[in-house]
């Protein structure tokens, strides 16, 4: 029997570098000889996206697009904290805990239906090692009031309901810094967002926490976390970045 495909995710604000650090770890994993599947949780996990972007566009008019530098973009969508926004966030965070749990148990079903493919390309079609989420539920409980007893309650029950990953990666980074990157939301509401997945990393104890860091350190440190915890599901391989001499 194939072993069962391992779950990695990573969280963080915008413009901590989920994006780099994913491909450097997938690079690693590729050349240890496994097989990897990424989803991104906005595209293939949340619930009526179409339908969610349509209302921030029309009714707070939020602006379209990724800022970038020298092109910041006006996003109004998570960082609206009306209470009624509040409140519908509850029960859209439910939908997409669940559709996780779902797309997830649908993952896992196929490696173990499909143990001898092979992989072609940048996806698998069958049997995959591991599965990384660009963004997780985690990114969601977030935007939160934490500091509210229901909320905290809810968040112990989302944390029930979904899947856990086998390794949840939080890439912790200053907003300023962040904001540089992606121009799309007020520094300040990034620095609360900040203190969120803090809180949000105490309350579930679950998430590995990557200090800010050059890109070569906080690769480094992703890429050891990911060896140790594949070493404890039986998968002894040996993970290097590309700038990483040769053994």
């Amino acid at each position: 029997m194939p072993k069962k495909p391992m779950v990695i995710s990573f969280s963080g604000l915008d413009g901590s570098g989920k994006s780099t650090q994913i491909e450097q770890l997938r690079a690693a994993l590729h050349a240890a000889g496994l097989r990897t599947r990424v989803l991104t949780f906005w595209d293939d996990v949340v619930v009526g996206v179409k339908y969610r972007e349509e209302f921030v566009h029309k009714v707070y008019k939020s602006e379209r697009g990724i800022g970038v530098p020298g092109k910041p973009v006006k996003r109004r969508d998570k960082n609206v904290r009306a209470w009624h926004l509040t409140l519908a966030r509850h029960f859209l965070y439910l939908a997409d805990a669940i559709n996780l749990r779902r797309v997830i148990a649908c993952e896992r079903k196929r490696s173990r239906h499909n143990p001898s493919s092979q992989q072609d390309g940048a996806e698998s079609c069958g049997a995959n090692d591991v599965i990384i989420l660009d963004r997780y539920i985690y990114d969601e409980l977030s935007n939160l009031n934490l500091d509210n007893p229901i909320s905290r309650a809810f968040v112990r029950l989302i944390h029930r309901i979904v899947p856990l990953p086998d390794l949840a990666y939080l890439l912790d980074v200053d907003p300023v810094v962040a904001h540089a990157r992606k121009p799309e939301y007020p520094v300040d509401f990034m620095r609360q967002c900040r203190q969120s997945y803090f809180a949000l990393a105490a309350l579930v104890r679950t998430i590995t926490v990557i200090p800010p860091r050059g890109l070569r350190e906080a690769t480094q440190a992703v890429l050891k976390a990911a060896k140790r915890r594949l070493a404890a599901s039986g998968r002894r391989v040996e993970l290097l970045s590309e700038d990483s001499p040769a053994a």
